[in-house]
């Protein structure tokens, strides 16, 4: 399930991208699919560690093209380990809204991308987001959480101030915000209701079968409630 559109950030063999905070590698993966190399950077060594053993099976399964190369690099978004200008493309998806200092993190990402590259920031849409912080405190105050609602104008605001020409965004995954909107309401660790193992079940059937009716409904409804805003920015 990726978040970031391709379309809008051309990743193809020769290009270096830095996926920060990738987390389970989904875009890390498709950048590597894409012939690109990729640097899957996350502070936590479990994820890194699966993530790695993607990449192997990846390579066994001639999924990679040649030339590509995936390599993970633990680190805090606040001070990472590469010289300046080191990417060509940047993905920070879902990351900064977890970071207390998020300018320092724009900042830093802003150094480590080549001038002319272009970079692709998301975050939780505010108001999907809204509802989920007044439906459940747990959602937001568990260890590691959200610590911010970013509205786009804030995130392109402080994205600008750091030096980056601001350039086009969408939304993604409407269908994915009445989910977590049915986990907040019946508690946001109570994975075992039926409404939420039910809704799960939709998004799962979804994603795997992509079916045209409820592509459909996904495009009609990221506008409104997609539960990821996308924002493309570039270095001068």
């Amino acid at each position: 399930m990726l978040t970031v559109d391709f379309a809008r950030l051309p990743i193809g063999p020769g290009v270096r991208l830095l996926d920060l905070g990738c987390g389970g590698g989904r875009h890390a993966f498709e950048a590597l699919r894409r012939g690109a190399d990729v640097i899957a950077f996350d502070m936590d060594q479990a994820e890194l560690d699966s993530v790695a053993a993607m990449f192997v099976a990846m390579d066994k399964a001639g999924e990679v093209p040649p030339g590509a190369t995936g390599e993970t690099v633990q680190g805090t978004a606040l001070d990472m380990p590469f010289e300046d200008g080191s990417f060509d493309r940047v993905i920070a998806a879902e990351v900064l809204e977890h970071i207390p200092d998020d300018m320092a993190a724009m900042r830093e990402l802003f150094r480590v991308l080549k001038p002319g590259g272009t970079a692709a920031i998301t975050v939780p849409s505010f108001l999907p987001e809204r509802v989920c912080w007044a439906l459940d405190e747990d959602y937001h105050t568990a260890p590691g959480g959200h610590v911010r609602i970013y509205t786009l104008a804030e995130l392109s605001a402080k994205l600008k101030s750091t030096g980056f020409e601001i350039g086009p965004h969408h939304h993604a995954h409407g269908l994915h915000a009445p989910y977590w909107w049915i986990k907040c309401a019946v508690g946001v660790n109570n994975d075992d209701h039926p409404l939420t193992k039910a809704y799960h079940e939709l998004l799962v059937w979804d994603i795997m079968k992509r079916p045209a009716a409820t592509r459909i409904a996904e495009a009609l409804l990221n506008p409104i409630i997609g539960k990821s805003v996308v924002l493309y920015v570039r270095k001068p």
